[in-house]
């Protein structure tokens, strides 16, 4: 069922970026939001409200387009890059199709750069609709979120008593970037609360930090305790929530949340995730000197997760893990883009 009793946490970051000397309490409240719900809104994040709506209309113009024109960017034109377009149920959520459409993108890397020529999978050149703008306005977005998650990444590190600069300094300095955009149909006639009704079913993100920007339509929720809890829009906010690398690095301090969006609206909703993750090549460890929390008194520490990861088997590169779980989501892919020979250009690329 789905709780209106409850509300994920709001965390004004503004003093974050005014260097104010308000990172203590800041990190205190984001802290909290990361052990309890795992998920939260950001406001004060300095973002012109006009950027994200100028790319939200070039999606809406983009996904109105014939199927044909959408397909002139399948992911299947991406090659190792792993970008482009998919249809409605073209991606798996746990082995399911999920009812919503979608664009992928990534960090923007030309032919000289030395992991596109190693091959290394994940790594290229982003693949863009025809549209008059549309370029421009998602890579000043990609920067602009980008430097928000980093953000609230040093007020994470603050809360949990490491420096500001613990994430950037291990795994960020060159993140693996990945965006999203997606377009959930309206409900079909007749839908009801069942599992078909999903636009993409329960699920948590795989590496650090996601930065989510929705439209104003709504239905995305979240797992909290016994019950889903809805995440309504909140006006010129940021949803974030932690992914299973940082719960693996907090050793389960932190919770990566089970969610999924239902859309039972007559609307599209419209969404644009990015996930900042740690560098392909960053070398995974847990974090060992951890300020004790007696609210949580170590309530996960060795816990198992519901998909039955152990939570504290932290090692290899970020790289390796991360191919592992997206090879699930487009099988079809699969074959062409994690190949033997793609894995050996992994390690080739390394420094």
């Amino acid at each position: 069922m789905t709780s209106s009793n409850e509300s994920l946490p709001v965390v004004d970051i503004a003093s974050l970026r005014g260097g104010s000397g308000d990172m203590a309490r800041v990190g205190a409240a984001l802290d909290r939001a990361c052990c309890e719900f795992g998920f939260f809104y950001v406001t004060g994040h300095g973002i012109d409200p006009a950027l994200p709506a100028r790319l939200m209309t070039l999606a809406v113009e983009f996904f109105a387009l014939p199927l044909e024109e959408k397909l002139g960017i399948a992911m299947a034109r991406g090659g190792r890059a792993w970008r482009g377009y998919f249809p409605v149920e073209g991606e798996l959520t746990s082995g399911r199709p999920d009812r919503k459409e979608g664009i992928y993108f990534g960090t923007e890397l030309g032919p000289d750069d030395a992991r596109v020529r190693a091959g290394v999978p994940l790594h290229g050149m982003n693949l863009y609709p025809a549209l008059p703008g549309f370029r421009d306005a998602l890579l000043t977005y990609m920067e602009k979120v980008t430097a928000v998650g980093q953000l609230v990444l040093g007020g994470i590190a603050a809360g949990l008593g490491l420096g500001p600069d613990y994430f950037l300094d291990r795994y960020t300095r060159d993140p693996t970037v990945l965006f999203r955009i997606f377009n959930y149909p309206p409900a079909t006639a007749g839908a009801d609360e069942s599992e078909t009704a999903l636009g993409v079913g329960e699920h948590t993100d795989y590496g650090l930090l996601t930065v989510l920007r929705q439209d104003e339509v709504g239905g995305l929720e979240v797992w909290h305790r016994d019950r889903w809890v809805a995440a309504p829009p909140v006006p010129d906010s940021f949803v974030c929530n932690v992914g299973d690398m940082l719960e693996r690095l907090t050793a389960g301090r932190y919770v990566s949340a089970l969610h999924r969006v239902r859309n039972f609206s007559t609307q599209e909703r419209f969404s644009m995730p990015l996930f900042l993750d740690p560098s392909f090549d960053a070398v995974l460890s847990p974090i060992t000197a951890l300020t004790p929390d007696p609210s949580a008194a170590g309530r996960r520490r060795g816990a198992r997760r519901w998909d039955g990861a152990d939570l504290a088997a932290v090692n290899g590169t970020y790289g390796d893990y991360l191919l592992n779980k997206v090879s699930k989501v487009f099988p079809q892919l699969r074959a062409e883009v994690l190949t033997e020979r793609g894995t050996d250009a992994t390690r080739r690329a390394r420094p």
